[in-house]
C-alpha cells in the first residue's frame, strides 16, 4: 500500500481524500492541518495532524501531497517538505514554474526525494495534450481554452486582498475567437482576445472596494492582461449563486502534414462538475507514479512532461497491454 499524506484540507485536500479512498493501492495515513486539528472534521476516519509533526520528517508516509494555493503557499511549502518526503503540488503560475522548479530540484536532490510540481488539469494534463500535439504536427498552433469555470488558484489570490471575505472567479472564453480556432483559421490572438474574467467578490464592512478591484484588476499573472469585471456581492448571494466549482477547457491544435499542406485539428476538452475533485484525483494518480519511481532510485523534481503513462496505473504492465493498448 502506498502512503499517503495531506497538507491542507480545502476544496482540493478534500477533493484528494475523496480519491485515494477510490484507489485500492493507496492509504491515507494523515491530513495535516496549520489550524487546529481538534477544529477539522474530516470525510474519512483519518487522523487530522499538526503541520508540526510533518515538520519533524519522521512522518511514515510515501508521498506527501501538498494542497495549498499556488499564490504564496506553494512556493514555501513545496521546496520546504521537499526535503523531508516525496511531494507534489498543483502549482499554476505558469510565468513562475521554471523559478519553483528550480527550488524544488534543488531541495529534492538532497534529500533523495522526487518532488513532482504543476500537477492537475492544467498544467498537467493539457500541457501533455499540447506536447503531444506539437510533437506529431511540428507545423501548427496550440490554443488553450478555459472555462467556463472557477478558477481556484485566482480565486484564492482575491482573497489573499486585505478586506476580502470570499471570491469567485470565473475564467471565460471569449466565443469569437474560439470558433475562428475550430474552423481552422489560425488566428493570431492575444491573451485578452481569448479570455474574460469575471470576479464575485464578498468584502469586510467599510472596505475600500476601489483599492480593491484595482488590486484584482492590475494582479500580475492573474488579471492584468485580462479584461476583468469585479461584481461585489453579499455572503448570502456567493453562497446561492457561485457555491458549486465546475470548470473545464479545451486544447485544439491546427497543423499540416504532408507537402499538399494537408490539415489536421486536434482538440482535447473537459467539462468538470467539480475542479478540486478532479485536480484531487489527477494529483492522486501521480502520487502514486513517483512513490513507485522513488522506490527505484529516481530523485529530483519533476513534472508530468517527465513520468511514463504505465507508472500513473495501478494495473499492471501485462494489463494494461492486453486491455488498453
Amino acid at each position: 500500500m502506498i502512503k499517503i499524506g495531506i497538507l491542507g484540507y480545502g476544496n482540493l485536500g478534500r477533493g484528494v481524500e475523496a480519491a485515494v479512498s477510490l484507489s485500492e493501492d493507496m492509504e491515507l495515513v494523515a491530513i495535516y492541518t496549520r489550524r487546529d486539528p481538534k477544529t477539522v472534521t474530516v470525510k474519512t476516519n483519518t487522523p487530522v495532524k499538526s503541520t508540526a509533526d510533518l515538520d519533524t520528517g519522521k512522518e511514515d508516509i510515501d508521498v506527501l501531497i501538498i494542497c495549498g494555493g499556488s499564490a504564496t503557499d506553494l512556493p514555501e511549502m513545496t521546496p520546504k517538505y521537499a526535503k523531508l518526503y516525496n511531494v507534489i503540488d498543483s502549482f499554476d503560475t505558469h510565468a513562475r514554474i521554471p523559478e519553483h522548479f528550480a527550488n524544488v530540484e534543488k531541495a529534492s536532490k538532497a534529500a533523495g526525494k522526487i518532488g513532482l510540481i504543476s500537477c492537475g488539469w492544467d498544467p498537467g494534463m493539457f500541457s501533455l495534450n499540447r506536447l503531444y500535439a506539437t510533437s506529431i504536427l511540428p507545423k501548427g498552433e496550440a490554443y488553450t481554452f478555459w472555462g467556463k469555470g472557477v478558477s481556484q488558484g485566482h480565486s484564492d489570490a482575491i482573497r489573499r486582498i486585505e478586506g476580502v471575505i470570499d471570491a469567485r472567479q470565473y475564467t471565460v472564453p471569449v466565443p469569437a475567437a474560439l470558433e475562428r480556432v475550430r474552423n481552422g483559421e489560425n488566428p493570431t490572438l492575444t491573451t485578452r482576445e481569448k479570455h474574460t474574467r469575471e470576479c464575485y467578490v464578498v468584502v469586510e464592512d467599510g472596505a475600500d472596494k476601489a483599492r480593491i478591484e484595482k488590486e484584482i484588476k492590475e494582479m500580475p499573472n492573474y488579471f492584468a492582461d485580462y479584461d476583468t469585471t469585479v461584481n461585489f456581492i453579499s455572503e448570502e448571494e456567493l453562497k446561492k449563486n457561485h457555491s458549486g466549482l465546475p470548470h473545464g477547457g479545451s486544447v485544439i491544435y491546427t497543423g499540416e502534414t504532408g507537402f499538399d499542406g494537408n490539415k489536421h485539428v486536434i482538440e482535447y476538452s473537459l467539462n468538470l462538475d467539480s475542479n478540486p475533485e478532479f485536480t484531487g484525483a489527477v494529483l492522486t494518480a501521480y502520487a502514486r507514479a513517483i512513490s513507485r519511481l522513488n522506490s527505484e532510485g529516481v530523485t529530483g523534481a519533476k513534472t508530468v512532461f517527465d513520468i511514463a503513462p504505465a507508472y500513473l496505473s495501478p494495473v499492471n504492465a501485462d494489463e494494461l497491454r492486453a486491455h488498453f493498448l
